[in-house]
């Protein structure tokens, strides 16, 4: 190699080293637990309040983590409740026994005090999304626990949003225009199908070429993501519905992943998995899907399994291994979390191809 490439191999091998350097821009706080040896972190909201569940030692526990603490939620009597979605006026969702049951209600988590939602009338309640004014989504057994229904709950009332025309709805997200997305049996309960519900209609949102979908998380511009089987039937792909179509976000490498939250920026997260076992946490933004151990400072000792939610701050929740248990985290970022290339390092690539007349122009593919 003479000198000319040589020197713009180094050029190049140091500008990108530098960008990717740039790239871990993530603080990991360990949420730790509630004396057992286990959490999960399920939502977070603006002001960067984390809900979810932990083993406290004796049982599992609906958890809010403020200002450095986990605070225990308690339960509706019974030995077990977990949480998942908090709003900005930290109100938490979530499900718990009842007294002296095994039995899980819906519950609404307010100034301290735990609220049963009730059911659509039978047995069985779980509540998993919250708006900023209040409205809960979830589902229910209908009466006779004759079939589950995806409901909307708001101001005391809970409403049965219906089917797709199928059996069975389940309700996962709620925006703060009231629209829902979750996924349903279709007709004779021949598919199942991600939808939006807005308005009282509730939508199909079809598939990404097989006969399954699941919508799991929804922004306030109605930008649904979820996981949908592609047309190898079977092969689970995170997917962003938005205008009316429904994309595919790729992989990390690995066969499958699967999309949970997407936050007002159109940044999605989840997990994916990276080979044939073993699932990472990844962020997609910018048409790009990254692995967020990627973003972590080297030697943070964290590999983070799943990201659960967004906000629209940047930070980020999840459950991930750090020093051999599995612990909730937050990941807050120092810079935006998808950095461009610098325009200097842009300028600087296009001059030392200019000076040595060697520089080949490729298109990064997008996933």
């Amino acid at each position: 190699m003479n000198r000319s490439k040589l020197a713009l191999v180094t050029a190049v091998v140091f500008l990108i080293a530098a960008a990717h350097a740039g790239a871990a821009s993530y603080t990991v706080v360990d949420l730790g637990t509630l004396g057992g040896t286990s959490s999960n972190g399920y939502g977070v909201n603006d002001a960067g309040q984390v809900v979810g569940y932990s083993n406290t030692g004796a049982a599992v526990h609906a958890f809010l983590y403020s200002e450095g603490t986990m605070i225990d939620l308690g339960t509706l009597g019974g030995t077990t409740s977990h949480g998942y979605d908090v709003n900005d006026a930290g109100q938490v969702v979530g499900q718990s026994y009842t007294t002296g049951t095994s039995i899980y209600h819906a519950f609404f988590y307010s100034g301290g005090t735990m609220t049963d939602l009730g059911t659509l009338g039978g047995t069985y309640s779980r509540g998993l999304g919250v708006n900023d004014i209040g409205q809960v989504v979830g589902y229910s057994h209908t009466t006779g626990n004759a079939s589950m229904h995806a409901y909307l709950w708001s101001g005391g009332t809970m409403t049965d949003l219906g089917t797709l025309g199928g059996t069975s709805s389940y309700a996962y997200g709620v925006n703060d225009d009231g629209e829902v997305v979750g996924w349903s049996y279709t007709t004779g309960d021949a598919a199942r199908h991600a939808y939006l519900w807005s308005g009282g209609t509730m939508t199909d949102l079809g598939t990404l070429g097989g006969t399954v979908s699941y919508g799991y998380g929804i922004n306030d511009a109605g930008q649904v993501v979820g996981q949908s089987v592609t047309a190898d039937d079977g092969v689970y792909h995170a997917f962003l519905f938005s205008e009316g179509t429904m994309i595919d976000l790729g992989t990390l490498g690995g066969l499958m992943s699967y999309a949970y939250s997407i936050n007002d920026a159109g940044q999605v997260v989840g997990s994916s998995y990276v080979g044939e076992i073993g699932e990472h946490a990844f962020l997609y933004s910018e048409g790009t899907m990254i692995d967020l151990n990627s973003l972590l400072p080297e030697g943070s000792g964290w590999e983070l399994w799943e990201a659960r939610d967004i906000n629209n701050n940047g930070q980020i929740v999840g459950t991930g291994m750090f020093d051999g248990q599995s612990h909730a985290f937050l990941l807050t970022p120092d810079a935006p979390a998808v950095p461009e290339p610098a325009c200097s390092v842009l300028l600087t690539l296009g001059a030392v191809g200019v000076a040595f007349g060697v520089v080949r122009r490729k298109r990064r593919r997008v996933v």
